[in-house]
């Protein structure tokens, strides 16, 4: 059985055997979920990739180089202005 010692700051550090059977990496998120006798259970929260799909739409048409460079211009012209 693996154990982690709660530090000061209420963090772990879970343990290797435990983070690679429940496929988790650095920067990944878990869930402590409460079951009905009190215990709590680790679950990975995992979103596949696809279901991000149509979030931003989808460009008329490609941007052209110059217009590009306006809009970086009047971008740097609103924060030097801003900064001001």
């Amino acid at each position: 059985m693996s154990t982690a010692t709660l530090t000061s700051k209420r963090q772990i550090t879970i343990p290797s055997d435990v983070a690679k059977r429940l496929g988790v990496g650095v920067g990944d998120r878990i869930h402590f979920v409460e079951t009905a006798s009190g215990d709590f259970l680790l679950r990975p929260v995992t979103t596949d990739i696809t279901s991000l799909k149509g979030i931003i739409g989808s460009p008329k048409r490609p941007a052209s180089l110059e217009e590009m460079d306006k809009a970086s211009a009047k971008s740097a012209a609103v924060g030097a202005s801003r900064r001001k």
